[in-house]
């Protein structure tokens, strides 16, 4: 059985991931970070593109030690899986991704995420975090693979840069809205994957 697919993202009012200066721009607050910690501690592995790990170098971890110690003495590790969905390319070996905790690099190929997917509830991943980007997302979410959707709705406008999604023939239907909560300065909208039919 594939796993459970959790999307996350954070968004502008307009829409976008990040501006277009050089640095990433950050649209989560200090409150927001924490809650996405929660949600990492939650998951059996944490996955992004290739594009994210090359533009941001991220370090897919869980922060919080008490959430690590209880990862622990559930019988895992401190840290979920992290995967990095690569399309081909060369990835720096001295990306912040490979080191302190197992990460998996999965090139779908022919049978695309579903079979990345089908990998990794092989590997015992039961519940996945998909943090993107817009690629991924616009991926994940076309495929109709996202079972929860994490949007995180910052106070500000951008006017540019990587939007949330590409273009693309997403499923029809409605997501159902399961919680809307503030957290510090921004709107958290936890979805829920409508039945399709």
């Amino acid at each position: 059985m594939r796993p459970y697919v959790v999307a996350s993202v954070a968004v502008s009012l307009d829409g976008r991931i990040d501006d277009a200066g050089p640095d990433r721009l950050v649209l989560s607050g200090p409150d927001d970070l924490d809650r996405v910690d929660e949600v990492r501690a939650g998951v059996d592995a944490i996955l992004v593109g290739a594009g994210t790990v090359r533009a941001d170098d991220p370090r897919l971890l869980v922060r919080s030690a008490e959430r690590r110690a209880a990862r622990v003495a559930r019988g895992l590790a401190e840290t979920p899986l992290r995967v990095v969905l690569s399309g081909g390319g060369p990835l720096d070996p001295a990306a912040r991704v490979f080191s302190g905790a197992p990460t998996l690099v999965l090139t779908p190929g022919a049978g695309g995420l579903a079979a990345a997917l089908d990998e990794l509830a092989g590997r015992g991943v039961e519940r996945l975090l998909v943090e993107g980007g817009t690629t991924v997302h616009t991926a994940f979410l076309t495929a109709d693979l996202v079972d929860e959707l994490h949007v995180a709705v910052a106070p500000v406008l951008v006017g540019g840069g990587p939007p949330f999604v590409h273009a693309g023939a997403f499923p029809q239907g409605r997501w159902r809205t399961a919680a809307v909560d503030r957290v510090g300065d921004v709107a958290v909208l936890r979805l829920l994957r409508a039945l399709r039919g």
